[in-house]
């Protein structure tokens, strides 16, 4: 920093308050040292600086189930956050949702030193053990219902199903199925509420629950048990790509979406819209979500506890799988 700040002909605090975006430096100035340092090749040395802040600028991430859209899409926006605001993301993703596997990953956290955790919270087995885990730095729950024993950020799962229902009932069907995602998500148990809060609201039963896996394959199957389901004429389906596989199995029985069934999905994938035909969703914003439990994190950091946030609510995205009931099939 000595040698940026004999080059920009400026002082160390200067350069310093450079480097943490301070606001009180001219363009010309910044310029100036932001020139030196492209010169110079400097890097800051983390490690000495943590020594001297004790803050390691990493937040822990607590993770599982990856692999998945929502969780995936969460996941990135944790990460773009904590980039923008010059931290590190050291994550640790559980194969299995299991004490001590949770246990593992706060002492590998411990270890690193990370200034605070962001947990992703599919299941709710993982905020059961943290009650009972000490946890020496500020942690965040970032998941639908993630508990009031921590700060959180939330999406609104059962509005967005009822979004999804409440569209069927209004263009006048009666029977409404649902297929679920796994009963041990969060997110799934929300949407199943979510569905029977509609059909109670219009004085419907919800006689008709079919599980899945939040997978095409899954999908199928249950698209294969709907063609038997005479009576029904529409199906809200818990993501979109378990409505994929409902898609397929319902072509291969030779009925038309939608004129024999109607089919709405949840989450708005960016296949959704190029599907045949194309499908209509629910829209929510995974990743605002992961950038609310990253804003959450840094808040908890600074002393500011942003406990319960709700971000931006779910939208209805109406393509070409919905329509009024053409009648009972027969």
């Amino acid at each position: 920093m000595g040698d940026v700040a004999k080059v920009a002909g400026v002082s160390h605090q200067t350069v310093s308050r450079v480097l943490n975006n301070h606001p009180n430096v001219s363009d010309a100035t910044k310029a100036r040292v932001e020139e030196a340092i492209a010169l110079l090749g400097y890097r800051r040395n983390t490690a000495a600086r943590s020594l001297v802040t004790r803050r390691s600028r990493t937040i822990g991430v607590l993770a599982c189930e990856t692999a998945q859209y929502g969780p995936a899409n969460v996941l990135l926006g944790v990460e773009q956050a904590a980039r923008e605001a010059g931290y590190f993301v050291s994550i640790a993703n559980l194969r299995e949702v299991t004490r001590g596997s949770i246990n593992d990953a706060i002492a590998h956290f411990r270890n690193q030193s990370v200034d605070g955790i962001v947990i992703l919270v599919p299941h709710p087995h993982i905020l059961a053990v943290l009650e009972n885990v000490s946890v020496p730095m500020p942690m965040v729950a970032v998941g639908s219902g993630a508990g009031s024993h921590l700060t959180g950020a939330s999406l609104n799962q059962r509005l967005g199903a009822r979004l999804a229902v409440e569209h069927l009932v209004e263009l006048g069907h009666r029977h409404i199925a649902h297929v679920s995602g796994p009963p041990h998500w969060i997110d799934a148990a929300e949407r199943i509420k979510g569905w029977q809060d509609a059909l109670a609201g219009a004085g419907l039963k919800a006689d008709v629950l079919l599980a899945g896996d939040w997978g095409a394959a899954s999908g199928y199957q249950a698209g294969l048990a709907l063609v038997e389901q005479r009576h029904v004429t529409a199906a809200f389906v818990a993501n979109d790509q378990m409505a994929m596989g409902v898609l397929r199995a319902l072509h291969e029985a030779g009925l038309n979406v939608p004129a024999d069934i109607s089919i709405v999905g949840h989450d708005d994938q960016p296949e959704s819209g190029f599907v045949l035909p194309p499908l209509t969703t629910i829209k929510q914003d995974f990743e605002e979500l992961g950038r609310h439990g990253m804003s959450a994190i840094l808040g908890l950091l600074e002393g500011k506890d942003r406990a319960g946030e709700d971000i931006a609510g779910p939208r209805l995205v109406i393509r070409s799988t919905t329509s009024r009931p053409g009648g009972a099939r027969r």
